[in-house]
């Protein structure tokens, strides 16, 4: 299953990579909101942070109207500049609330751990690490969120609770995909990948993953009875194969000649 969603993904991505490419240019315009001017108020630090939380969730409501966007792909299908436009009108609770997330985590890590941390106590120490490690869990399920919301389920606690129970039945598979987000941030630090595959190839990625997860938990309600571990991937991937096809090199270069 994960080599052939690393394969699909890779696919969809370099099909639609100019829209990829413009969604990432608009979210870098987004995010420079909450990481450059909080400056221009270091004198103020009260309104710095709230320019900072403005720009945060501006930021997440445009990842939400880009995770409803890019779910078109997943789907075999196509999005353009006026579907974008509706997305931001329709998924823009999920983008608050996302940023809303966001934000408490930046607290977390930059005042509320630091501060047990400098307790310099046992009692201080064990809150830091519950603290922590409640974080960690926390992201490697809501990593999810805008993609159970975009597919899934638009009632926003339900999709949080959606979004752990997703973690807790497979985690590993949380694990690879925040490891794997991580890599194509990583990717994007060198200038020739600076605008793909960007934040809208990360959320193709989780809605990708998303859905032919689904698949899995569709297949056990036929199948009751069935162990949860043993998911033959094989069958339940076989038309889904047959959408997504193979390509040679020369394809992906000059798919005119196909």
């Amino acid at each position: 299953m994960i080599g052939f969603l690393i394969k699909k993904n890779f696919y969809d991505s370099w099909d639609n990579l100019f829209k990829i490419a413009i969604v990432n240019i608009g979210f870098i315009a987004s995010i420079a909101i909450p990481v450059f001017v909080p400056g221009f108020f270091a004198s103020l630090p009260f309104l710095g942070m709230i320019t900072m939380l403005i720009g945060i969730l501006w930021s997440c409501v445009y990842l939400s109207a880009a995770a409803l966007s890019v779910k078109r792909i997943s789907d075999y299908g196509n999005f353009g500049f006026a579907d974008f436009i509706g997305n931001l009108k329709t998924n823009w609770p999920a983008g608050l609330v996302f940023g809303g997330m966001v934000f408490l985590i930046y607290l977390l890590c930059t005042i509320v751990i630091p501060f047990y941390l400098s307790m310099r106590s046992t009692i201080g120490l064990l809150l830091a690490v519950f603290i922590f490690w409640t974080m960690i869990t926390s992201i490697l399920a809501l990593q999810f969120f805008l993609a159970v919301t975009s597919r899934l389920e638009k009632r926003l606690f339900v999709a949080v609770k959606k979004c752990f129970i997703i973690f807790f039945g497979n985690t590993m598979f949380c694990v690879f995909s925040l490891l794997h987000n991580i890599f194509l941030l990583a990717i994007c630090l060198f200038p020739l990948f600076i605008f793909v595959p960007g934040p809208a190839g990360m959320l193709l990625f989780l809605d990708q993953g998303l859905r032919l997860r689904l698949m899995k938990y569709d297949w056990l309600e036929q199948n009751p009875g069935s162990d949860s571990r043993k998911i033959p991937w094989d069958a339940i991937l076989i038309e889904e194969r047959e959408k997504t096809g193979s390509r040679s090199l020369k394809n992906f270069i000059f798919p005119w000649k196909d």
